[in-house]
């Protein structure tokens, strides 16, 4: 198991558990981490490598791969195009400079390039740490690079495994909630495609790409997009340079947000509609290796109706009558034009969930994908040079932070819960040792933590989980709403916001 950019048994706490599981009976685990987390202890190796230095450590250890004659040539002669720039690009990241970039010491590179090279059953695992970077897709490539390398794809207990960020976001995806695709990642371009779909709809649908979220609140700052409905987010809170999104909000003509609790997005809207919680609602869950799962609700929604029949009340008020009995009637409409979902149904999944790809009714469905081929035909390769993150420290902003979650506000936050507040009811801003000396902090000093966006206060933990130079933050307490200081840089080809990484300064607050 190699852990890229995953703190796992804090963001992801079942599969977390199972990795140390795993660890326990042998499975070799290596950490790629600048912090120091909890499976640290249950690896063989930890390689601490400064951050946003991702795409190097990759670029090395697949050129120690391939001098050493590691590589999987019957895989990359077969399966994969473009081998020749990937060799060159790599060429140039030998060792010594990567451990010069990186921090990771030459010894443990070759190890760990080594030991994931000759296993012959071995998988990547990341998630936010990687994407959440200025070259957060370039990172993900990077990493397909290095399974299609070593012919680590298309096998059972082999592949890369990037584990969603939170419950059900492969779902909403899957389904469509995505700018530039329909339902089972079809695309809104394509004129057949979009053909079929208005037929089956029978109305009318654009033919252009939509907004990314980031592109929304642009838009709305510059009074361009004039409203918005936002089911289950606060963007307030978790999107990244925060006062900005505050500000997109105020622009609005008109904001409906749709929530269980008044959050800091609800007090900007003109109007809240109740939502009902996962207890309350039937339908399906899928999870980070595409299992189609039935959900069922634990208890009768108590605003009185499911949120999908609030939106369908919606869509009739527009002039757009939508009548459906229980959720599965809209996945069997769903499926029915999605040729990747045609052949699961709710009697299927009753029991046990179905992966997709599955076609039809009597398919078994994909436990794991690209065994004979890739969807593409060939694996391309897509080599990359290391790119900086977009905010480094200076000498006016000489710390780096760097932001996560943690297990007692497991992926939401819980102003509403006494009993989780009970556990980790403020924010407690990592500080090294060497930093916080320094600094003249302690455990439970405050600090205000300014960036060229904003400034927090909060209180201080010292602990070497962090690196000299470095301070980590969670973005769950509305007290310290750490996000209005992080970056305001994002990935350009996703628009996924820089989280892991914007320079800033620390003071000591006298309380």
């Amino acid at each position: 198991m190699l852990l890229v950019g995953t703190n796992t048994t804090e963001a992801h706490p079942v599969i977390g558990y199972k990795m140390r599981q795993a660890a326990r009976k042998g499975c070799k685990m290596v950490v790629c981490d600048p912090r120091r987390i909890d499976l640290v202890d249950d690896a063989d190796y930890w390689l601490r490598h400064n951050p946003g230095t991702d795409i190097p450590l990759l670029n090395g250890m697949m050129r120690i791969i391939i001098k050493e004659g590691l590589e999987d040539k019957q895989f990359v002669a077969e399966r994969t195009e473009n081998y020749e720039a990937l060799k060159e690009t790599v060429e140039a990241y030998n060792p010594e400079y990567v451990s010069e970039l990186t921090g990771i010491s030459v010894e443990d590179l070759y190890a760990v390039a080594r030991l994931y090279a000759t296993t012959d059953k071995a998988m990547i695992f990341y998630t936010l740490g990687i994407t959440e970077h200025i070259c957060g897709t370039r990172n993900v490539m990077s990493i397909a690079n290095l399974a299609m390398l070593t012919g680590h794809v298309g096998r059972p207990g082999t592949g890369v495994c990037p584990i969603r960020g939170q419950n059900n976001v492969q779902g909403a995806c899957d389904m469509g909630a995505l700018p530039n695709v329909y339902p089972a990642y079809q695309a809104v371009t394509n004129d057949e495609i979009r053909a079929k779909f208005e037929k089956a709809w029978g109305a009318s649908l654009p033919g252009n790409l939509g907004l990314k979220i980031p592109e929304m609140f642009e838009e709305a700052y510059a009074g361009k997009l004039k409203a918005m409905y936002i089911l289950g987010e606060n963007p307030v809170l978790t999107d990244p340079n925060a006062n900005h999104i505050k500000a997109a909000l105020a622009k609005l003509d008109f904001l409906v947000v749709q929530e269980l609790f008044l959050t800091e997005t609800a007090a900007f809207a003109d109007v809240i509609l109740p939502a009902a919680s996962f207890a309350e609602c039937d339908g399906t869950f899928t999870s980070t290796e595409r299992r189609v799962q039935r959900v069922r609700k634990a208890i009768e929604p108590l605003p009185g109706q499911a949120n999908w029949e609030t939106i369908c009340q919606m869509a009739t008020r527009l002039g757009y009558p939508m009548s459906y009995d229980h959720p599965g009637q809209i996945w069997d409409e769903m499926a029915s034009l999605s040729p990747s979902m045609t052949g699961i149904n709710y009697d299927r999944i009753d029991k046990i969930g179905l992966h997709w790809p599955c076609p039809s009714t009597d398919h078994p469905g994909t436990p794991f994908l690209h065994a004979g081929k890739f969807t593409r035909g060939l694996g391309n390769f897509q080599p990359s040079d290391h790119i900086p993150p977009g905010e480094i420290p200076d000498e006016e902003y000489p710390f780096l932070l760097s932001t996560g979650r943690i297990l007692y506000h497991y992926n939401v936050t819980t102003p509403y819960s006494k009993g989780i507040n009970s556990m980790w009811d403020r924010e407690k801003a990592e500080v090294n040792p060497l930093d916080a000396e320094k600094l003249g902090l302690q455990t439970g000093s405050r600090a205000k933590v300014t960036s060229r966006r904003g400034e927090v206060i909060s209180e201080i933990k010292v602990t070497d989980r962090v690196m000299p130079g470095m301070i980590w933050m969670s973005f769950h307490h509305s007290a310290t709403p750490t996000n209005e200081i992080t970056s305001h840089i994002l990935d350009p080809i996703t628009g996924t916001g820089e989280y892991k990484a914007c320079a800033v300064k620390i003071e000591k607050v006298e309380v």
